[in-house]
């Protein structure tokens, strides 16, 4: 029948408590819910860790966004890499989802920065910076003086 989602093939042991399903879709493109789905099978993945994961990257996204803020507000004088550093180690404090956001949106900025003739040299301090703050490392380090305490 056309259009009907058939198991062809289960697996009878759970892994991670969850069966392993083998679907038979017949076209060729799937909605991505059924993907989504069909991949939380296939993978094993705990619905709890996904969204859990996915709440972290929300959080460390808005950690990352106050950072720009503060950053653009405080219009400081070499306090670049303090506001880098800074929104890492928030976001990476949120969780492994955290973490892979600040990554992305950091790496996205940087590739984007070098794109448009940036120099790598500043590129290159602002990753240290970044990779400085996920690590869990102290972003007072790269603070400059005399910025208000507010930030």
């Amino acid at each position: 029948m056309q259009g009907q989602l058939t198991i062809t093939e289960a697996s009878t042991a759970p892994r991670n408590g969850v069966f392993i399903l083998v679907f038979s879709w017949p076209y060729s493109r799937m909605k991505p819910s059924i993907a989504i789905i069909f991949c939380f099978l296939v993978l094993g993945v705990d619905s709890q860790r996904w969204f859990q994961f996915m709440k972290e990257a929300g959080q460390g996204t808005r950690d990352m966004w106050r950072a720009y803020s503060d950053m653009r507000e405080a219009n400081w004088k070499d306090s670049d890499k303090y506001f880098h550093a800074r929104g890492n180690y928030d976001a990476a404090q949120r969780g492994p989802g955290g973490a892979w956001a600040a990554k992305v949106i950091s790496d996205a900025r940087e590739g984007i920065q070098r794109f448009t003739g940036h120099g790598a040299e500043d590129s290159r301090a602002d990753q240290f910076a970044n990779e400085w703050g996920r690590s869990g490392k102290d972003p007072n380090h790269f603070r400059p003086a005399g910025l208000p305490s507010k930030y």
